[in-house]
């Protein structure tokens, strides 16, 4: 039997349009939260400006590197990556092909 396979994409560098410092505030709550409640989905990805997220600067590290030790798949667009000259504190880098495998193989996709 398949295991069931949750996939949440990172679009955006925080959650929602509005306010980036209430942005980022979300999803940095947003990202804790599900590591805490054990909702994980079992693959994040992040491409465009998503990847941002993955940024040292941006300070989302102790949330990111919690999730992955709870067993989250962290993966982040190498295009992504390149184009904005960003070094991901966690995960691991992927490219587009892998992205429309994990979308096409998931069970249910969330994007924020």
């Amino acid at each position: 039997m398949k295991k069931l396979t949750d996939l949440l994409q990172i679009t955006r560098n925080g959650m929602g349009s509005g306010a980036q410092e209430l942005s980022h505030k979300l999803l940095k709550t947003y990202l804790r939260l599900i590591a805490e409640d054990n909702r994980l989905p079992s693959i994040i990805v992040f491409y465009n400006e998503g990847v941002k997220v993955l940024d040292e600067s941006n300070g989302y590290k102790e949330e990111l590197l919690n999730l992955e030790q709870k067993g989250c798949k962290l993966i982040a667009c190498t295009t992504c990556l390149n184009y904005y000259n960003i070094e991901p504190v966690a995960g691991i880098k992927g490219t587009m092909p892998d992205i429309i495998t994990l979308q096409s193989d998931a069970d249910k996709v969330i994007t924020l």
